[in-house]
Protein backbone atom coordinates (compact mmCIF):
# COMPACT_ATOMS: atom_id res chain seq x y z
CA UNK A 1 0.00 0.00 0.00
CA UNK A 2 1.65 3.36 -0.86
CA UNK A 3 1.12 6.37 1.60
CA UNK A 4 -1.03 9.40 0.10
CA UNK A 5 2.00 11.19 2.04
CA UNK A 6 5.23 11.21 3.32
CA UNK A 7 4.90 8.83 6.75
CA UNK A 8 8.08 10.06 8.64
CA UNK A 9 9.11 7.56 10.48
CA UNK A 10 5.72 5.44 10.60
CA UNK A 11 6.20 2.38 8.31
CA UNK A 12 3.19 -0.60 8.17
CA UNK A 13 5.30 -2.31 9.88
CA UNK A 14 5.98 0.01 12.62
CA UNK A 15 1.81 0.57 12.63
CA UNK A 16 0.80 -3.24 13.03
CA UNK A 17 3.14 -3.84 15.69
CA UNK A 18 1.89 -0.64 17.94
CA UNK A 19 -1.15 -2.24 17.19
CA UNK A 20 -0.35 -5.75 18.41
CA UNK A 21 1.59 -4.28 21.45
CA UNK A 22 -1.18 -1.88 22.57
CA UNK A 23 -3.58 -5.39 22.18
CA UNK A 24 -1.04 -7.45 24.32
CA UNK A 25 -0.90 -4.88 27.31
CA UNK A 26 -4.44 -5.50 29.02
CA UNK A 27 -6.32 -2.23 30.04
CA UNK A 28 -9.77 -3.03 31.07
CA UNK A 29 -11.41 0.30 32.79
CA UNK A 30 -10.01 1.50 35.92
CA UNK A 31 -6.45 -0.45 34.94
CA UNK A 32 -5.05 1.63 31.61
CA UNK A 33 -1.62 2.77 33.40
CA UNK A 34 0.53 0.26 31.81
CA UNK A 35 -0.95 1.31 28.53
CA UNK A 36 -0.75 4.64 29.33
CA UNK A 37 3.07 4.36 30.14
CA UNK A 38 4.09 2.08 27.05
CA UNK A 39 2.11 5.03 25.07
CA UNK A 40 3.96 7.38 26.50
CA UNK A 41 7.12 5.99 25.31
CA UNK A 42 5.94 4.68 22.09
CA UNK A 43 4.33 8.41 20.75
CA UNK A 44 7.60 9.90 22.65
CA UNK A 45 9.70 8.30 19.74
CA UNK A 46 7.20 9.84 17.07
CA UNK A 47 7.86 13.12 18.19
CA UNK A 48 4.92 13.90 20.48
CA UNK A 49 5.44 16.23 23.44
CA UNK A 50 3.53 13.63 26.16
CA UNK A 51 2.24 13.07 29.29
CA UNK A 52 -0.40 11.17 31.39
CA UNK A 53 -2.75 13.67 33.37
CA UNK A 54 -4.32 13.77 36.89
CA UNK A 55 -7.08 11.24 35.90
CA UNK A 56 -4.92 8.71 34.14
CA UNK A 57 -5.08 10.60 30.73
CA UNK A 58 -2.31 10.14 27.75
CA UNK A 59 -1.68 13.59 26.13
CA UNK A 60 0.82 13.93 22.95
CA UNK A 61 0.77 17.10 21.30
CA UNK A 62 3.07 17.65 18.07
CA UNK A 63 3.50 21.58 17.29
CA UNK A 64 4.08 22.34 13.79
CA UNK A 65 3.16 25.93 12.93
CA UNK A 66 0.58 28.52 14.00
CA UNK A 67 -2.15 27.17 12.13
CA UNK A 68 -5.30 25.43 14.08
CA UNK A 69 -5.33 22.89 16.29
CA UNK A 70 -7.06 19.60 15.58
CA UNK A 71 -7.66 16.62 18.20
CA UNK A 72 -7.51 13.22 17.48
CA UNK A 73 -9.39 11.17 20.77
CA UNK A 74 -9.68 7.79 21.31
CA UNK A 75 -9.77 5.46 24.25
CA UNK A 76 -7.34 3.03 26.10
CA UNK A 77 -9.93 1.44 28.13
CA UNK A 78 -11.33 -2.10 26.83
CA UNK A 79 -14.47 -4.14 28.44
CA UNK A 80 -12.94 -7.08 30.64
CA UNK A 81 -12.52 -10.64 29.26
CA UNK A 82 -9.35 -11.87 27.44
CA UNK A 83 -9.09 -12.02 23.60
CA UNK A 84 -5.70 -13.95 23.23
CA UNK A 85 -3.44 -11.88 20.51
CA UNK A 86 -2.95 -13.47 17.37
CA UNK A 87 -2.59 -12.71 13.92
CA UNK A 88 -4.34 -14.96 11.50
CA UNK A 89 -5.31 -14.36 7.82
CA UNK A 90 -4.97 -10.93 7.76
CA UNK A 91 -6.57 -10.48 10.69
CA UNK A 92 -5.06 -9.25 14.20
CA UNK A 93 -7.37 -10.63 17.16
CA UNK A 94 -7.07 -9.19 20.70
CA UNK A 95 -9.23 -7.51 23.26
CA UNK A 96 -9.90 -4.15 21.86
CA UNK A 97 -8.69 -4.64 18.51
CA UNK A 98 -11.39 -3.02 17.63
CA UNK A 99 -13.33 -1.18 20.76
CA UNK A 100 -10.85 1.18 20.36
CA UNK A 101 -7.43 0.57 19.98
CA UNK A 102 -7.01 0.10 16.55
CA UNK A 103 -9.03 3.70 15.61
CA UNK A 104 -6.63 4.89 18.73
CA UNK A 105 -3.38 3.52 16.94
CA UNK A 106 -4.42 3.98 13.71
CA UNK A 107 -4.89 8.15 14.79
CA UNK A 108 -1.30 7.62 16.53
CA UNK A 109 0.02 6.95 13.35
CA UNK A 110 -1.54 9.21 11.43
CA UNK A 111 -0.73 12.45 13.33
CA UNK A 112 3.14 11.09 13.64
CA UNK A 113 2.76 10.89 9.38
CA UNK A 114 1.20 14.31 8.71
CA UNK A 115 4.40 15.76 8.37
CA UNK A 116 2.97 19.04 6.43
CA UNK A 117 -0.47 20.09 9.06
CA UNK A 118 0.85 23.55 9.60
CA UNK A 119 -0.65 23.93 13.28
CA UNK A 120 -1.10 21.63 16.56
CA UNK A 121 -2.26 18.20 16.62
CA UNK A 122 -3.87 16.85 19.84
CA UNK A 123 -3.69 12.94 20.49
CA UNK A 124 -5.34 11.66 23.07
CA UNK A 125 -6.03 8.40 24.69
CA UNK A 126 -8.12 8.51 27.22
CA UNK A 127 -9.43 6.18 30.41
CA UNK A 128 -12.55 5.12 31.49
CA UNK A 129 -15.12 5.33 28.11
CA UNK A 130 -16.22 2.04 29.21
CA UNK A 131 -17.65 2.86 32.28
CA UNK A 132 -20.96 5.10 33.15
CA UNK A 133 -18.72 8.50 33.93
CA UNK A 134 -16.74 8.92 30.81
CA UNK A 135 -14.36 10.57 33.25
CA UNK A 136 -11.18 10.46 30.81
CA UNK A 137 -13.09 12.53 28.16
CA UNK A 138 -15.13 14.68 31.33
CA UNK A 139 -11.49 15.73 32.73
CA UNK A 140 -10.52 16.64 28.56
CA UNK A 141 -13.76 18.95 28.00
CA UNK A 142 -13.42 20.41 31.77
CA UNK A 143 -9.56 21.49 31.78
CA UNK A 144 -8.49 21.31 27.99
CA UNK A 145 -8.38 23.81 25.09
CA UNK A 146 -10.94 23.87 23.57
CA UNK A 147 -9.43 22.40 19.96
CA UNK A 148 -10.84 24.06 16.29
CA UNK A 149 -11.90 19.98 14.97
CA UNK A 150 -12.29 17.23 16.54
CA UNK A 151 -11.87 12.98 15.41
CA UNK A 152 -13.23 10.65 18.05
CA UNK A 153 -11.88 6.96 17.57
CA UNK A 154 -14.36 4.45 17.57
CA UNK A 155 -14.68 2.07 15.09
CA UNK A 156 -16.41 2.96 12.16
CA UNK A 157 -15.47 0.87 9.39
CA UNK A 158 -12.60 2.54 7.41
CA UNK A 159 -15.14 3.74 4.33
CA UNK A 160 -17.70 5.07 7.46
CA UNK A 161 -18.23 8.10 8.75
CA UNK A 162 -20.17 8.65 12.05
CA UNK A 163 -22.21 11.70 12.36
CA UNK A 164 -23.84 11.05 15.86
CA UNK A 165 -25.01 8.73 18.89
CA UNK A 166 -27.58 8.13 20.48
CA UNK A 167 -27.41 9.66 24.65
CA UNK A 168 -27.92 7.63 27.37
CA UNK A 169 -29.50 7.34 30.49
CA UNK A 170 -28.27 5.40 33.52
CA UNK A 171 -30.75 4.95 36.34
CA UNK A 172 -30.87 2.10 39.45
CA UNK A 173 -34.06 1.48 41.57
CA UNK A 174 -33.55 -0.38 44.92
CA UNK A 175 -36.31 -1.03 47.09
CA UNK A 176 -36.74 -3.38 50.58
CA UNK A 177 -39.82 -5.13 51.84
CA UNK A 178 -39.88 -6.79 55.45
CA UNK A 179 -39.90 -10.30 55.31
CA UNK A 180 -42.57 -12.46 54.43
CA UNK A 181 -44.06 -15.71 53.25
CA UNK A 182 -44.06 -16.34 49.41
CA UNK A 183 -47.85 -16.96 49.77
CA UNK A 184 -48.78 -13.54 51.35
CA UNK A 185 -50.19 -10.94 49.17
CA UNK A 186 -48.28 -8.60 49.65
CA UNK A 187 -45.94 -6.94 47.01
CA UNK A 188 -42.46 -8.57 47.07
CA UNK A 189 -39.10 -6.76 46.10
CA UNK A 190 -38.54 -8.94 43.38
CA UNK A 191 -42.11 -7.93 42.42
CA UNK A 192 -41.82 -4.51 42.21
CA UNK A 193 -38.55 -4.60 40.16
CA UNK A 194 -40.26 -6.43 37.97
CA UNK A 195 -43.39 -3.52 37.85
CA UNK A 196 -40.45 -0.95 37.48
CA UNK A 197 -38.85 -2.43 34.58
CA UNK A 198 -42.97 -3.04 33.26
CA UNK A 199 -43.75 0.67 33.93
CA UNK A 200 -40.38 1.93 31.89
CA UNK A 201 -41.52 0.21 28.38
CA UNK A 202 -45.05 1.83 29.20
CA UNK A 203 -43.72 5.05 29.27
CA UNK A 204 -40.95 5.16 26.40
CA UNK A 205 -44.01 3.13 24.01
CA UNK A 206 -44.47 0.30 21.26
CA UNK A 207 -42.18 1.89 19.14
CA UNK A 208 -39.34 1.93 21.73
CA UNK A 209 -35.84 0.35 19.61
CA UNK A 210 -32.25 0.13 19.85
CA UNK A 211 -32.03 -0.33 16.12
CA UNK A 212 -34.09 3.45 15.44
CA UNK A 213 -32.36 6.49 15.77
CA UNK A 214 -35.21 8.44 16.23
CA UNK A 215 -36.09 6.62 19.49
CA UNK A 216 -35.84 5.33 22.54
CA UNK A 217 -33.92 2.05 23.52
CA UNK A 218 -34.46 0.22 26.92
CA UNK A 219 -31.77 -2.23 28.37
CA UNK A 220 -32.41 -3.96 31.88
CA UNK A 221 -28.59 -4.29 32.77
CA UNK A 222 -28.17 -5.87 36.38
CA UNK A 223 -31.40 -7.08 38.02
CA UNK A 224 -30.56 -9.10 41.71
CA UNK A 225 -33.53 -9.43 43.51
CA UNK A 226 -35.31 -11.84 46.28
CA UNK A 227 -38.12 -10.73 48.07
CA UNK A 228 -37.16 -8.82 50.77
CA UNK A 229 -34.54 -6.28 48.37
CA UNK A 230 -34.01 -5.88 44.84
CA UNK A 231 -31.46 -3.61 42.62
CA UNK A 232 -31.85 -2.98 39.23
CA UNK A 233 -29.95 -0.92 37.05
CA UNK A 234 -31.69 0.46 34.01
CA UNK A 235 -29.96 1.58 30.67
CA UNK A 236 -32.00 4.12 28.24
CA UNK A 237 -30.37 5.01 25.02
CA UNK A 238 -32.12 8.15 24.03
CA UNK A 239 -32.91 10.17 20.67
CA UNK A 240 -32.16 14.44 20.23
CA UNK A 241 -34.45 16.19 21.96
CA UNK A 242 -35.32 13.84 24.38
CA UNK A 243 -36.60 15.07 28.17
CA UNK A 244 -34.52 12.78 30.56
CA UNK A 245 -36.33 14.80 33.51
CA UNK A 246 -40.12 13.95 32.05
CA UNK A 247 -39.05 10.14 32.19
CA UNK A 248 -37.69 10.36 35.34
CA UNK A 249 -40.15 11.95 37.09
CA UNK A 250 -42.87 9.35 35.33
CA UNK A 251 -41.52 6.84 36.33
CA UNK A 252 -40.92 7.85 39.74
CA UNK A 253 -44.82 8.41 40.11
CA UNK A 254 -45.26 4.78 39.03
CA UNK A 255 -43.19 3.53 41.48
CA UNK A 256 -45.24 2.42 45.02
CA UNK A 257 -42.33 1.84 46.51
CA UNK A 258 -38.37 2.24 46.44
CA UNK A 259 -35.62 4.75 45.47
CA UNK A 260 -35.19 5.46 41.72
CA UNK A 261 -31.48 7.50 41.17
CA UNK A 262 -29.85 8.93 37.84
CA UNK A 263 -26.64 7.49 37.61
CA UNK A 264 -25.57 9.06 34.19
CA UNK A 265 -26.58 11.00 31.57
CA UNK A 266 -25.75 12.20 28.48
CA UNK A 267 -27.53 13.97 25.83
CA UNK A 268 -27.71 13.09 21.82
CA UNK A 269 -25.23 14.47 19.79
CA UNK A 270 -25.34 14.87 15.85
CA UNK A 271 -23.74 16.85 13.68
CA UNK A 272 -24.76 18.25 9.78
CA UNK A 273 -23.03 15.99 6.44
CA UNK A 274 -21.46 19.56 5.89
CA UNK A 275 -19.33 19.28 8.91
CA UNK A 276 -15.90 20.32 7.97
CA UNK A 277 -14.51 17.25 9.64
CA UNK A 278 -17.06 14.95 7.74
CA UNK A 279 -15.94 15.96 4.75
CA UNK A 280 -12.59 15.70 5.39
CA UNK A 281 -12.58 12.29 6.58
CA UNK A 282 -15.41 11.55 3.17
CA UNK A 283 -12.46 13.22 1.08
CA UNK A 284 -9.59 10.92 2.38
CA UNK A 285 -12.17 7.72 1.56
CA UNK A 286 -12.61 8.96 -1.80
CA UNK A 287 -8.94 9.50 -2.44
CA UNK A 288 -8.89 5.34 -1.76
CA UNK A 289 -11.52 4.97 -4.02
CA UNK A 290 -14.46 3.47 -1.69
CA UNK A 291 -18.25 4.99 -1.76
CA UNK A 292 -18.57 6.62 1.29
CA UNK A 293 -21.15 5.71 4.27
CA UNK A 294 -22.34 8.41 6.44
CA UNK A 295 -24.41 6.48 9.66
CA UNK A 296 -25.74 7.30 12.95
CA UNK A 297 -25.18 5.24 15.47
CA UNK A 298 -27.58 3.84 18.50
CA UNK A 299 -25.23 3.47 21.23
CA UNK A 300 -22.86 6.38 22.45
CA UNK A 301 -19.07 7.48 23.20
CA UNK A 302 -17.12 10.03 24.05
CA UNK A 303 -18.36 12.07 21.31
CA UNK A 304 -21.40 12.68 23.66
CA UNK A 305 -19.69 13.77 26.24
CA UNK A 306 -17.76 16.43 24.13
CA UNK A 307 -20.19 17.46 22.09
CA UNK A 308 -22.44 18.78 25.35
CA UNK A 309 -19.63 21.46 26.04
CA UNK A 310 -17.87 22.05 22.39
CA UNK A 311 -19.70 23.27 19.47
CA UNK A 312 -16.93 22.52 16.55
CA UNK A 313 -16.20 20.30 13.43
CA UNK A 314 -16.58 17.22 14.89
CA UNK A 315 -16.96 13.34 13.90
CA UNK A 316 -16.36 10.00 14.73
CA UNK A 317 -14.21 7.80 13.03
CA UNK A 318 -11.79 4.81 12.81
CA UNK A 319 -11.53 1.06 11.14
CA UNK A 320 -12.65 -1.87 12.28
CA UNK A 321 -16.12 -3.78 12.42
CA UNK A 322 -18.83 -2.68 15.12
CA UNK A 323 -20.40 -5.49 15.65
CA UNK A 324 -17.17 -6.84 16.77
CA UNK A 325 -17.26 -4.45 19.51
CA UNK A 326 -17.22 -6.81 23.43
CA UNK A 327 -17.03 -9.95 20.98
CA UNK A 328 -15.21 -13.47 22.07
CA UNK A 329 -13.77 -13.53 18.92
CA UNK A 330 -12.96 -9.60 18.53
CA UNK A 331 -10.52 -8.93 15.45
CA UNK A 332 -9.56 -6.37 12.89
CA UNK A 333 -8.44 -6.47 9.66
CA UNK A 334 -5.35 -5.11 9.15
CA UNK A 335 -5.32 -3.98 5.45
CA UNK A 336 -8.12 -2.14 6.86
CA UNK A 337 -6.53 -0.83 9.85
CA UNK A 338 -3.84 0.64 7.32
CA UNK A 339 -6.55 2.20 5.21
CA UNK A 340 -7.71 3.52 8.27
CA UNK A 341 -4.55 5.37 8.92
CA UNK A 342 -4.47 6.57 5.12
CA UNK A 343 -7.34 8.35 5.30
CA UNK A 344 -6.92 10.14 8.93
CA UNK A 345 -3.86 11.63 6.94
CA UNK A 346 -5.27 13.00 4.32
CA UNK A 347 -7.89 13.74 6.77
CA UNK A 348 -6.00 15.80 8.84
CA UNK A 349 -4.29 17.51 5.40
CA UNK A 350 -7.62 18.78 4.55
CA UNK A 351 -8.47 19.99 7.93
CA UNK A 352 -5.59 22.55 7.94
CA UNK A 353 -7.25 25.03 6.02
CA UNK A 354 -9.88 25.37 9.39
CA UNK A 355 -10.97 27.67 10.64
CA UNK A 356 -14.32 27.82 8.51
CA UNK A 357 -17.93 27.14 8.77
CA UNK A 358 -19.54 23.78 7.63
CA UNK A 359 -21.96 25.90 5.38
CA UNK A 360 -19.25 28.06 3.29
CA UNK A 361 -18.14 24.93 2.05
CA UNK A 362 -19.71 23.51 -0.93
CA UNK A 363 -18.71 19.81 -2.38
CA UNK A 364 -19.99 17.04 -3.91
CA UNK A 365 -23.44 15.18 -2.71
CA UNK A 366 -22.62 13.55 0.29
CA UNK A 367 -23.55 10.12 0.53
CA UNK A 368 -26.81 8.70 2.13
CA UNK A 369 -27.29 8.66 5.53
CA UNK A 370 -27.58 5.16 7.75
CA UNK A 371 -28.63 4.36 11.19
CA UNK A 372 -26.45 1.48 12.65
CA UNK A 373 -25.53 0.27 16.13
Amino acid sequence: MNWPFTPGRVTETYAAGLLRKMLETSSPSYHERELADFLVEAMTGLGFATHIDDVGNVIGVIERGDGPTLMLLGHMDTVSGHVPVRSEDGRLYGRGAVDAKGPLAAMICAAAGAVDFPGRIVVIGVVEEETPASRGAMAIRARHERPDALIIGEPSGWSSVVLGYKGKLDLRYTVKCPATHPSNPVPKASELAVACWNALLDLLGPDASHAVFDRPGPTLCRLNADLTSASMDLSIRTPPGFDDEKLVRELRERLADGELKVLNAVSACRVGRADPAVRALVTGIRQLHAQPRLVLKTATSDMNTLAEEWDIPMATYGPGDSSLDHADDEHIVLADYLRGIDVLTIAIAELAHLPGRPGDRVSAAPPPLRSIK
